[in-house]
């Protein structure tokens, strides 16, 4: 039985990956089709804005729900629901023809984005908190790795095949396939599955949502600190998906290989970050509660230095340019599977799709507008300007969140471990 589930487990994880990778593709191919859209429907920056955040709000609004459904029923049925959802809004965004119905079928497409909170805590119920960072780290190479990916079908592919609206069916076509695939292949496991301390239990208590507990989410202190860097650090990334692609194309005079050979090691550096942090979260983890956050606190500083100077570098300087941003890469992502993991090492099993739902609809809430302000800002000054006042400000504000974090994590942690500890005795 033991083997069946470890192997079966990593069954869950390679699906999960696919799953990601083939969503993040399509989530995040649109930043390198900016160009061709734009001049399609002939738009500006501002109106560009407006269609990614139309996604963003949709997805930001969905995250209560997602969160409370995936507490009170069967997470992987709905997460095969996620990825037809996915499959039927893109298909349906390739056929439009008009700006409107473009920006209409656009923000649909954020329906399926807010679907994460169910994945993460199913893997959770299948991973103990010392090998969760290292799993969270390994599902998040699919987001770098589907960027990289859509870039590819971006710039090269889709010229071949008829334009943005081909590729657009293609990745559609992909999320039908990762419904089915999870549907008939991903197996529930019991919420708090993976405690440590229900480990050598054969039968366990099913633990059921409660708004009592749901309350006590919002009473942890670590739970505000985390709710605000992810309300800050989410601006960096929307700003940098939507908007930098057509930055180096406009401002640093690089053409569509040029573009493809300066980001694509960039992208596979940053892939190789989400596991690093993750693996560096662990290890600190289980040698001090205050271990991921801080990995976190160190990721976000570094980045906001490398992101500067990079922004700021020359525009004739493209070999210093390309270095700054690989550092840029290396520290981007440490913090992410590190803030994952963090949620679940003080929430209780039956209330962490909630507890995860609630910080992205706080993070979301403010960067559903980053790209139109990101917009604003262009047309009124420069992308350069845009870029580097966001990624920078929002970074520093995460250090100094992390850095309340510290102060607040060991009391939270400790206190779901006893509770855990109090569970397991009255079974």
């Amino acid at each position: 039985m033991l083997k069946e589930h470890a192997s079966n487990r990593w069954v869950v994880v390679i699906i999960f990956f696919f799953f990601m990778l083939l969503h993040q593709t399509d989530k995040l191919m649109i930043g390198s089709l900016q160009v061709q859209i734009s001049e399609d429907f002939g738009i500006s920056n501002t109106q560009w804005g407006l269609v990614n955040s139309g996604a963003l709000i949709v997805a930001t609004l969905l995250y209560p729900i997602w969160g409370y459904l995936y507490d009170h029923y069967a997470r992987a049925r709905l997460l095969a629901f996620a990825s037809f959802v996915w499959g039927a809004t893109t298909w349906l965004n390739a056929i439009v023809r008009s700006f409107g119905g473009f920006l209409v079928t656009r923000a649909s497409t954020g329906i399926d984005d807010s679907s994460y909170p169910g994945l993460y805590t199913l893997i959770a119920d299948y991973f103990g908190p010392n090998l969760r960072g290292k799993v969270y780290g390994i599902l998040q190479l699919a987001q770098p790795i589907g960027y990289l990916v859509g870039m590819i079908l971006a710039l090269m592919v889709a010229p071949m095949i008829g334009g943005w609206r081909s590729v657009f069916y293609i990745t559609g076509s992909l999320g039908l396939v990762i419904a089915a695939l999870i549907f008939f292949f991903v197996k529930d496991m019991p919420r708090g599955k993976a405690e440590p301390e229900f480990e050598n239990m054969a039968e366990m208590q099913t633990f059921k949502f409660s708004w009592a507990e749901a309350k006590e989410i919002f009473k942890k202190k670590t739970m505000w600190f985390v709710f605000l860097q992810g309300f800050a650090g989410v601006f960096p990334w929307n700003v940098i998906t939507y908007f930098f692609f057509a930055y180096l194309e406009k401002e640093r005079g690089y053409d569509g290989s040029s573009i493809l050979f300066t980001m694509a090691p960039v992208i596979l550096i940053l892939a190789s970050g989400y596991f690093v942090g993750g693996a560096l979260g662990d290890f600190a983890f289980k040698r001090t509660n205050k271990g991921r956050i801080i990995v976190s606190s160190i990721g976000v500083l570094m980045g906001a230095l490398f992101m500067y100077l990079a922004i700021t570098t020359p525009l004739e300087a493209r070999s210093q340019f390309f270095i700054f941003m690989c550092l840029t890469a290396i520290f981007m992502p440490l913090s992410s599977a590190n803030v994952i993991a963090t949620v679940y090492d003080v929430t209780v099993p039956e209330v962490r799709s909630t507890a995860q739902a609630s910080e992205y609809f706080i993070e979301n809430a403010g960067a559903a507008f980053a790209p139109i302000l990101t917009g604003l800002i262009a047309d009124m000054y420069s992308l350069q300007t845009a870029i580097l006042l966001i990624c920078t400000v929002a970074w520093l504000l995460c250090f100094f969140f992390y850095l309340g974090a510290i102060f607040t994590i060991d009391k939270d942690s400790r206190d779901l471990r006893n509770q855990m500890a109090e569970r397991a005795k009255s079974m």
